[in-house]
């Protein structure tokens, strides 16, 4: 009874702590501006599937992919086990599944499978890391902390799935033993290769399996805690986010309401304008992103994708998309944290143009959208960026010479090039 307590004790803070970070999480993605992306739901829906579920964005890379697919089946298959271990943990049972008989060793059995599948891909992925140093895993936004964060979890799905496995291992040795509360149930076609290892005294092995499982269940108590920390909020976050996908032509602008009607009204005298608020140009700070490019920041699974075939970034230029929303979120997250402490309306001095992104930076984009089309989430860097320069152009009228140039020609002479409309067939004529 005391360890159901304890148990029940620690379930209800983990969510509680769990609920209350989600919701910190929540409000500083409200901190965007409303958009519109509940339009064509059975394409978005369609698109979730696709891209979320069936990760088929991740396979342009085939090997990273089939490892990727290991570690996501593993987490959600496995999770049924977890299921068990809740209730087992709650009413003081023990393989409650067990009375499925022959299902249930199948189960059991495919578990085992996966998780051996789960610690290889983890164990590849720590050694394509820190051994081999991929290309992608590196640049100025690597810092220390980015660079601790996956190994932290890599490191933790390796313990997690040698927990589980030794559990299974101790436990069926107990069932051979006929040790009391441990009934004949489950296949273990992987961990009876780590019996060999374990003691046979009955007392032992019972402070092992329970070791172990109580080890399973905190460390994943630990880890959903850590995933509003972490990169690895795109384990729930990729789903909302790849249905809120941008739907229209990537980096298309959209227009202000307080605009068109003027426009409207100018060639339309009888056009009745309608009621809106005046609002400003492009985006300064995360406030004047929408709530999908902030949503987008939390999702970002730091993979290096996007940098990796961005032709600026490749061309030696100071753009890195993968730092666009690494610095959007760390931004947020600042906001996020003035509001705790003095609550809205507190004006820190810094904004996410300038502090965090350089116009060095959005002017090295060159709007190819290679970026949006290469994340496996369809996170969208190039939305960010380009309100980002509609704010320094029309907002502050600060963009470089080149780009100023051709914006007069733009307005002058209805063409980016600097001659009069009438000259612009002289090419075609016979010499």
């Amino acid at each position: 009874m005391a360890s159901q307590i304890i148990f029940i004790a620690m379930t209800l803070a983990a969510i509680a702590l769990f609920s209350y970070n989600l919701k910190k999480v929540i409000r500083n993605i409200r901190l965007g501006k409303a958009t519109d992306r509940t339009d064509q739901p059975q394409k978005r829906v369609m698109t979730m599937i696709k891209v979320a579920f069936g990760q088929t964005k991740m396979f342009f890379r085939p090997v990273p992919a089939l490892l990727h697919f290991a570690v996501y089946a593993g987490f959600v298959i496995i999770n049924i086990e977890v299921l068990e271990i809740m209730i087992d943990g709650i009413f003081g049972t023990h393989r409650i599944f067990s009375g499925l008989g022959g299902l249930y060793n199948g189960l059991i059995g495919s578990f085992e499978i996966l998780a051996l599948l789960v610690w290889l891909a983890c164990i590849i992925f720590l050694v394509r890391r820190n051994i081999l140093k991929l290309q992608r895993f590196s640049g100025v936004e690597m810092t220390k902390w980015p660079r601790s964060d996956a190994n932290y979890i890599l490191i933790t799905e390796v313990l997690l799935m040698t927990a589980f496995l030794t559990m299974n291992a101790a436990d069926a040795k107990l069932q051979a033993l006929g040790a009391g509360h441990y009934t004949n149930a489950g296949a273990f076609p992987i961990s009876q290769y780590l019996q060999g290892l374990l003691p046979d005294s009955e007392g032992i092995l019972t402070a092992i399996e329970r070791g172990c499982w109580w080890f399973h269940i905190i460390g994943i108590f630990a880890f959903l805690n850590y995933l509003p920390y972490s990169k690895h909020f795109h384990i729930i976050f990729a789903f909302p986010n790849t249905y809120f996908s941008n739907l229209e032509p990537k980096g298309e602008f959209t227009n202000m309401k307080s605009v068109t009607n003027e426009v409207k009204a100018m060639l339309d005298p009888s056009f009745t304008p309608e009621d809106t608020e005046p609002g400003k140009f492009g985006a300064k700070d995360v406030n004047d992103l929408t709530w999908v490019n902030l949503m987008n920041a939390y999702t970002c699974t730091e993979c290096g994708r996007c940098t990796s075939v961005c032709p600026a970034n490749i061309t030696g230029k100071l753009l890195s998309p993968r730092k666009i929303m690494m610095d959007t979120r760390d931004r947020m997250e600042e906001v996020g944290k003035n509001i705790d402490k003095t609550g809205n309306g507190f004006d820190d001095g810094k904004s996410l143009l300038d502090t965090y992104i350089t116009r060095e930076e959005i002017w090295a984009c060159t709007s190819c959208n290679a970026c949006t089309e290469a994340c496996p989430i369809n996170i969208d860097p190039l939305a960010i960026i380009t309100d980002l320069r509609r704010y320094a152009v029309m907002e502050e009228s600060q963009s470089p010479a080149s780009i100023n140039g051709m914006l007069g020609n733009i307005e002058n002479n209805g063409a980016p090039w600097k001659y009069s409309p009438a000259d612009r067939f002289n090419w075609a004529k016979e010499s």
